[in-house]
């Protein structure tokens, strides 16, 4: 399995990327992962999946980057109409780069929560899309969970603060409003529900567990619980379980 690194120079954007192949051209099948917050491109899940997928398929590559704001990305604020940019800027250069591959979606937590809120505003770009304990309900995510009482504190008073995991990442309360107006959970996602397939653990302690099932359920939408995962499936044994149960989804092995 080869790792390449480059970066996606577009419309005045400087995304960094990482791309897992067999060291040839001929992609005919290409996994697009979208991290959680406060991650990375170089993000364990989406190289154990690509491990799995290269070794078992042949033809396929995954491609994973840096959200705004997150790993090495030179942003300081977090706005959600970057996030949607650079999504965008990494469809296209996928699109000119294989055009004629086979294009999945996979992403965890925030990344899920992105990968929905773009498919919501421009329509579906993949053939199927995996979603790992997607945030849903990321404004409660963000200021119910993660934060801490003294951070609420100064988002009221109009104060940045810095929240994560492995970067912490600087929010305010104009990211936190429009995430707020953009409600994942209240649209309608019925079109696109039979290229959507949901796994989620049920010891989640991040995102709530029922939030997303009944998400699921009012959007028909395919749901996998994984019994005793937690948020960031650090079980070797549940990601295995979830890396081929998405396999299984996109149809390859």
């Amino acid at each position: 399995m080869e790792q390449h690194y480059f970066n996606i120079n577009d419309a005045g954007l400087n995304i960094r990327c990482k791309l897992y192949s067999e060291g040839r051209g001929d992609v005919k099948t290409l996994v697009i992962f979208g991290h959680g917050f406060g991650g990375h491109k170089d993000n364990r899940a989406a190289e154990r999946f690509a491990k799995h997928v290269l070794e078992k398929n042949h033809g396929v590559a995954l491609l994973t980057f840096n959200w705004p704001c997150h790993g090495d990305d030179v942003r300081k604020t977090l706005r959600l109409f970057d996030c949607d940019a650079y999504l965008s800027a990494v469809l296209s250069w996928a699109k000119a780069r294989y055009p004629d591959a086979r294009l999945f979606g996979y992403a965890t937590s925030f990344g899920g929560y992105l990968f929905l809120k773009y498919i919501s505003e421009h329509g579906d770009p993949f053939l199927k899309t995996a979603l790992r304990c997607p945030a849903v309900v990321l404004y409660d995510v963000i200021f119910g969970s993660i934060m801490t009482d003294a951070e609420r504190e100064r988002i009221r008073k109009g104060k940045p603060v810095s929240v994560g995991f492995d970067r912490k990442v600087e929010i305010d309360k104009a990211f936190l409003d429009s995430v707020r107006e953009a409600d994942i959970a209240g649209r309608d996602f019925l079109p696109y529900a039979d290229d959507l397939f949901i796994l989620h653990g049920t010891a989640d302690e991040i995102v709530p567990f029922d939030a997303v099932k009944a998400f699921a359920e009012n959007n028909v939408i395919d749901f996998e619980p994984i019994e005793n995962a937690d948020h960031r499936f650090r079980s070797p044994e549940k990601t295995d379980l979830a890396t081929a149960k998405i396999c299984a989804f996109f149809g390859l092995r």
